[in-house]
């Protein structure tokens, strides 16, 4: 159990480094003069890679999870409410990393109509998504 352990927290670890830095990529895209098209491309080249990067760091993370709930059983039973906040938690993460892939899609498709302050915000949405899991799993508030 502690292989599967380990190797789950590396994979979210992994996950949320590639959640951190898409949207600030989203920044520098926002930010983009209209005219410059290399500057465009190279940066939707790098968000396109990180983006297909991070799924796939986030596919084991998130089995390697289900794994430890509901293979070994932890987090199960009576006294384990943080257990459900936390699987919460999994899901707005998991919806976030969603809402990047359409943000890109839109940056392709040159519908961006969101400033690089908006994006500025929402790159910080995963450090709290982050700190409310490892606060839940390491504290067990309830």
């Amino acid at each position: 159990m502690l292989w599967i352990k380990s190797f789950h927290i590396i994979f979210v670890a992994s996950w949320f480094a590639g959640l951190f830095y898409l949207p600030r990529i989203f920044v520098n895209l926002a930010q983009v003069a209209p005219d410059s098209v290399a500057e465009e491309a190279r940066l939707l080249l790098m968000a396109r890679k990180l983006m297909r990067f991070t799924t796939l760091l986030m596919l084991p993370a998130v089995g390697l999870g289900l794994w430890l709930w509901l293979g070994v059983g932890i987090g199960m039973g009576p006294g384990n409410a943080w257990m459900h906040a936390k699987l919460t938690i999994v899901l707005l993460a998991l919806g976030y990393h969603h809402g990047c892939g359409r943000l890109l899609r839109k940056f392709e498709a040159h519908t961006n109509t969101r400033g690089h302050v908006w994006y500025r915000w929402f790159n910080e949405i995963p450090v709290v998504l982050l700190t409310i899991a490892v606060i839940l799993v390491v504290v067990k508030p309830f």
